[in-house]
C-alpha cells in the first residue's frame, strides 16, 4: 500500500472454480464473481470449491477472482494472457473494495511462487521452501474497513503513520537479502507484526496466536492480510511445525501446515 514494497507468496491450499456456458446469467452472491462475468461480457454458470477460509487474510477473494476469470477465459476461448488476467482481477478487487485494493494478492494468485510488489510493478522472485504454519483466529474481518482505518490514521497523524509505513517498507527490502536465513527472517516478521500493530490493524486473538507460535519454537510470526482478525503466519523449523500448530490450536484457533506453491492459476483435469 502507498507505494511501499511488499512480498507475497502462494501457499498450497487452492480455490477450484468451474464455469460453463449458459444462456441465462447465474448470479453467484459474490460481487467478485459477478464482476468477472461482467468484465468478460459473457453469461454462464459457476461452481466454487474453496480450501481457503473467506475473510481471513489469506487472499481468498483474489484467488476466487483470478480462478473465475481464468475459467471464463478457457470456457469461452477468450485468449487473455496471464498478465491480462492478473490486471483484470486487480481492477475487479479495486472496484469491489471501493478503490482500496492492492495488486499483491491477485498477482500471487495468478503467477504463484514469491512475488515482489512495488506500486503497480511486480517481479517474481526465486522460490524458497519456507516451512510455515497458518493460524486462523476464526475472527472474521473486513479488509475495506481495515484499509480505511489506516487511511484515516495517515490523514490525521501523518507524522506518526508515515515513518511506520517507511519502516515496513524497509523490513520488506531487508527480508529479500535473508531468505536463506530463517532466524533473521523470523526477527523481521516479528518487527513487521509490531509495526502493523502500531497502525491499529492488530487484534487480541491474533496477538495470542503470534505469541503462542513464538513460544512453541517458531522463528517468527506475524498477522497476514488486512488484520483485525483473520489469520497469522509462523515461520518454523521443520521439526517443530506440528508443535507450533498444536500451540495455535490450543488457543481455540485452527492451524494448518503449508509451504510455497510455485504454480499460480492452472487448468485442472476434470474432477
Amino acid at each position: 500500500m502507498y507505494g511501499k514494497p511488499g512480498i507475497a507468496m502462494a501457499i498450497k491450499p487452492r480455490v477450484f472454480v468451474t464455469v460453463r456456458k449458459s444462456r441465462v446469467a447465474h448470479h453467484a452472491k459474490s460481487p467478485y464473481i459477478d464482476s468477472c462475468f461482467d468484465e468478460m461480457g459473457v453469461k454462464g454458470s459457476v461452481y466454487v470449491n474453496s480450501q481457503l477460509p473467506s475473510s481471513s487474510g489469506l487472499g481468498s477473494s483474489a484467488a476466487v477472482t483470478v480462478a473465475t476469470l481464468s475459467a471464463i477465459n478457457d470456457e469461452f476461448g477468450k485468449k487473455h494472457s496471464l498478465e491480462e488476467i492478473a490486471n483484470m482481477a486487480f481492477a475487479i478487487e479495486k472496484k469491489v473494495q471501493k478503490g482500496r485494493a492492492s495488486p499483491t494478492d491477485t498477482s500471487v494468485s495468478a503467477f504463484g511462487g514469491l512475488v515482489f510488489i512495488k506500486g503497480t510493478a511486480r517481479r517474481r522472485l526465486a522460490p524458497y521452501n519456507f516451512q510455515m504454519v497458518i493460524g486462523n483466529t476464526l475472527v472474521s474481518h473486513n479488509t475495506s474497513k481495515m484499509v480505511e482505518m489506516v487511511a484515516d490514521l495517515k490523514k490525521k497523524d501523518a507524522e506518526i503513520c508515515d515513518p511506520v509505513l517507511e519502516a515496513i517498507g524497509a523490513v520488506t527490502l531487508s527480508a529479500m537479502h535473508h531468505f536463506n536465513n530463517p532466524h533473521q527472517m523470523g526477527k523481521l516478521m516479528n518487527m513487521n507484526h509490531a509495526l502493523l500493530e502500531v497502525l491499529g490493524v492488530g487484534h487480541p486473538a491474533l496477538s495470542k496466536l503470534v505469541i503462542a507460535a513464538r513460544s512453541a519454537g517458531a522463528y517468527g510470526a506475524k498477522l497476514t492480510g488486512a488484520g483485525g482478525g483473520g489469520c497469522m503466519v509462523a515461520l518454523c523449523p521443520k521439526h517443530l511445525k506440528s508443535r507450533v500448530a498444536g500451540a495455535i490450536e490450543a488457543c481455540d484457533a485452527r492451524a494448518f501446515i503449508t509451504t510455497i506453491d510455485t504454480d499460480g492459476v492452472r487448468k485442472e483435469k476434470d474432477v
